[in-house]
């Protein structure tokens, strides 16, 4: 089916592009709304943290049991509905933890809240994909920017709720009505009809199904493999900050409390700057290239900071690497959802599956090898990944949009030629 004009798609497109916006924003302030007063969560029940810890980490449990299931809701009710309404079941579960009166229950919600951010995070990249294929350009990067804008929001209003003593029930079921209803009203503007509507389709349809058949296979496995791997680097880059940040300025550095802080800081305000400025950048240069240099950026980066410790290189290095990494994520999402052979979603579940699994390994290596020898050297992992992305980067496709009305841009395979066109638009 030939994609519509822009000009008749105009009203009801930008319409779909601030409610998806909407929803990548109430997504990430829900939980961050609950952060800042986690520690009461923890008094209340008494919990030892080892108790908390493991209550906490219930949350990327539920998302990847629940994660692969993403591509028969989004195909049975549609991207828009399990977005939206998934944000709806997760404001519930979220409001729900003040009422938890043992570890279980708590552990059990934040299960469920997990389990129902992991599907609401497909589908909310799944529609975002479809409004982006509507416009012709790269517009998903900034998305992402407004979930790290909507994650530093939420958190500043938990942390004044917690600064006013506003009772913890009271807290959460206020934002979970306020957020729910928001993103009710965010699903009457996201975009109707079935999830390859903006798909550009082969001028032939009876020439479709075959060639979809004979590119199952190996090779869609091998780049989906590959995308695994550029996912994992980006969780690996990410987790560097808001994991061992803090930790590196103090024990290598010898950094105050306070000036300690500022790496993740630095990492994160990069990286929403990037990715709030990055569709532009993708546009003129192709989401394959900005990928691959940003690789440069995290590797030269991080390696400054490891090669000469001291608080302004360490800043400096955390910010590079935010900056590098900041479209990775969106463009391996989107070639995962334009990977040829696979029914709608499943490419980008199962990357969506593999970012998080990298989320939960990344902590546990980095900490393994800095008690076998330190930080510094558990750290030199960030510029493995740096240099991961340069090299497997060649598999994200150029452009972050069809390239013209004739059929889809493929992904270049590993080893093999790598197509190249300009972004549509």
């Amino acid at each position: 089916m030939p994609v519509p004009s822009t000009a008749s798609l105009a009203p009801r497109v930008r319409r779909a592009r601030a409610a998806v916006a909407t929803v990548f924003f109430v997504n990430a302030v829900l939980y961050a709304n609950l952060v800042p007063r986690l520690p009461e969560v923890k008094d209340r029940l008494d919990l030892g943290n080892a108790a908390f810890g493991a209550a906490i980490a219930a949350m990327p449990v539920g998302a990847l049991l629940s994660g692969l299931l993403a591509p028969a809701l989004i195909q049975r009710l549609g991207s828009a509905r399990v977005a939206s309404f998934g944000l709806v079941g997760l404001a519930a579960a979220v409001a729900g933890v003040p009422l938890a009166g043992a570890w279980v229950v708590l552990a059990a919600l934040l299960l469920v809240a997990g389990a129902l951010d992991a599907v609401v995070d497909v589908a909310q990249n799944a529609h975002g994909f479809r409004v982006q294929r509507a416009y012709g350009r790269s517009i998903v990067n900034a998305f992402h920017g407004l979930w790290s804008v909507g994650a530093v929001v939420g958190g500043l209003l938990g942390a004044a709720a917690a600064g006013l003593a506003v009772p913890l029930g009271t807290h959460l079921a206020v934002s979970a009505v306020v957020f729910g209803v928001v993103a009710v009203v965010a699903y009457r503007f996201l975009l109707p009809g079935p999830e390859d509507a903006e798909r550009t389709a082969p001028a032939d349809a009876a020439d479709a199904a075959p060639v979809r058949l004979r590119r199952v296979g190996g090779r869609t496995v091998l780049l989906l493999a590959a995308l695994g791997v550029l996912a994992a680097c980006g969780a690996f880059v990410e987790d560097a900050g808001s994991s061992w940040g803090a930790l590196y300025l103090r024990e290598q550095v010898g950094a105050d409390a306070a000036t300690a802080g500022l790496a993740f800081v630095a990492l994160q305000v990069a990286m929403t700057v990037g990715r709030l400025t990055g569709d532009r950048v993708v546009d003129r240069h192709g989401q394959r290239r900005v990928a691959r240099v940003g690789g440069v950026l995290v590797a030269v980066g991080f390696g400054l900071a490891l090669a000469l410790p001291s608080v302004g290189t360490t800043l400096v290095g955390f910010a590079l690497a935010g900056l590098g990494v900041a479209t990775l994520v969106p463009a391996v999402m989107h070639t995962a959802d334009e990977l040829p052979g696979l029914p709608h979603g499943v490419g980008l579940t199962v990357v969506s599956w593999l970012l998080r699994v990298g989320f939960l390994v990344s902590p546990t290596v980095v900490g393994v090898v800095a008690d076998a020898s330190s930080l510094r050297v558990a750290l030199l992992g960030v510029v493995v990944a740096g240099v991961a992305m340069l090299v497997v980067g060649r598999v994200l496709l150029t452009a972050a949009a069809p390239a013209d009305d004739a059929g889809q841009e493929a992904p270049a395979a590993a080893g093999g030629p790598v197509p190249s066109s300009p972004p549509a638009g």
